[in-house]
C-alpha cells in the first residue's frame, strides 16, 4: 500500500497548523483527543529545531515533529515516519547521542493501520 502525503493548513485544537503529511495531522487530531481528555497537557507542532553543533557536513540538525506536555510538565518528544530513509536514521541517532535527556518515540505505520 503506498502512503499518499496530504500536505496543507489544516486546523487541529483551534490551532492554524501546516502540516506535511496526512500521517502527522491524523497524529495531531490523536494527540488532541488525549488533552481534551486531560491524559496530557500540551502539544505542539515543529516547536524546536535540535542543532549538532559538533558535525560540521551532512546531516546538522533536527527537528522533531511533535512536542507532547504530560500533566506532570514533564515532556518528550515524537517522529511519525512513513518511511525511515538515511538521512532520518541519521537525525534521530544523532538527536539520541547529543540529547540524551531528551526522549524520542518514533510512530510509524502499525500505529495507523492498528487504530483503524
Amino acid at each position: 500500500m503506498k502512503f499518499k502525503a496530504k500536505q496543507g493548513w489544516r486546523e487541529v485544537g483551534g490551532k492554524e497548523i501546516y502540516f506535511r503529511s496526512k500521517w502527522e495531522l491524523d497524529y495531531a487530531n490523536y494527540l488532541q483527543s488525549l488533552k481534551d481528555y486531560s491524559l496530557i497537557s500540551e502539544w505542539e507542532y515543529e516547536p524546536k529545531t535540535f542543532w549538532f553543533e559538533e558535525i560540521k557536513r551532512g546531516t546538522r540538525s533536527y527537528l522533531p515533529d511533535f512536542k507532547i506536555t504530560r500533566t506532570d510538565k514533564t515532556h518528550y518528544w515524537v517522529e511519525v515516519k512513513g518511511y525511515m530513509d538515511a538521512k532520518s536514521k541519521t537525525k534521530i541517532k544523532r538527536f539520541r547521542k547529543y540529547y540524551p535527556e531528551e526522549e524520542l518515540f518514533l510512530v510509524q505505520g502499525d500505529f495507523f493501520r492498528n487504530r483503524k
